[in-house]
């Protein structure tokens, strides 16, 4: 995490781009944010920042990021999670208040998952909650790794065993985001937000996203979103786990005359696929979804 936002100091990833004979702008700056004003006063001993209170904090990050922008061709941000911190010190006996400990908990691959790219967004409104549920999906997709790491029935043996299971993982992944492809193709336009948990061995694996689905087709996704929601039905239907998927938001569009209507659909799985049922999940209750395979 860099001090002084004047001046932004890269994590150790930026020496790989320069080694690699590239230009300047083509470095990229990789910094943690902290998130709250809990965290931001337990993280004072370690000398993050130079800030007096959380609120200064914020801007000082946001001027950080705006000239990160300027100076490098890929900007990226995660959590920075005292917790996490504290533990991965503890774990590799450093020090948290040396700059070397913050740059190497940035960069630590097993946490790569949970980066996300700054482009401009509004630092408090957007990309901060972002970061937050970044952390939450990155510490899910891990989840979901190590049940993909497993044949269903197989016993982990031979090269074979593992190239079939690549291949059921591929057509699973396929599965999954046809299935989410179809429920919002069935609900049609609108504003949505998608929930899906799926009962796994270890905790129940979950999976949120906010879709706006315009009149022209294109719908709007939050790529992390895309790929935590896509992996999470994957890891069930791979391991024929029970699962809950559900639909709910106002349909309709301008174009309509401003008609909006609010729906809430649901599909449940025993393991081998979706199919409507009336669920609730996060305090949402939802009616039988439509059939998922009268869509195209």
């Amino acid at each position: 995490m860099s001090r002084n936002p004047r001046a932004p100091r890269p994590s150790r990833c930026t020496a790989n781009a320069a080694a690699a004979g590239r230009p300047h702008g083509e470095e990229a700056f990789v910094t943690g944010i902290l998130t709250s004003a809990e965290d931001f006063e337990r993280a004072r001993a370690w000398r993050l920042t130079d800030a007096a209170d959380f609120d200064s904090y914020l801007l000082d990050t946001a001027v950080l990021l705006a000239e990160a922008r300027r100076t490098y061709g890929t900007v990226q941000a995660r959590m920075f999670h005292v917790d996490d911190f504290a533990d991965f010190c503890l774990l590799h006996r450093l020090d948290p208040a040396e700059p070397v400990s913050r740059d190497r908990y940035l960069v630590n691959p097993p946490l790569q998952t949970q980066l996300l790219p700054y482009q401009g967004e509004e630092l408090v409104g957007d990309f901060v909650p972002r970061l937050v549920r970044a952390r939450d999906s990155g510490l899910t997709l891990r989840h979901v790794e190590l049940l993909l790491d497993r044949v269903p029935g197989g016993d982990g043996g031979d090269g074979g065993d593992t190239e079939d299971a690549a291949v059921l993982v591929r057509q699973a992944h396929q599965r999954g985001a046809e299935l989410f492809r179809r429920m919002l193709v069935g609900a049609g336009f609108g504003a949505y937000r998608f929930l899906c948990a799926v009962e796994a061995p270890g905790g129940r694996l979950e999976a949120e996203a906010r879709i706006l689905h315009w009149e022209d087709g294109v719908v709007r996704i939050n790529d992390e979103d895309l790929d935590l929601v896509c992996a999470v039905l994957c890891a069930g239907l791979y391991r024929e786990l029970p699962g809950a998927a559900l639909l709910h938001g106002s349909q309709g569009s301008a174009g309509a005359c401003g008609e909006y209507r609010q729906v809430a659909w649901a599909w449940q799985s025993e393991g081998g696929g979706y199919a409507p049922a009336a669920v609730e999940l996060d305090e949402v209750r939802a009616e039988p979804g439509f059939s998922l395979g009268t869509v195209c």
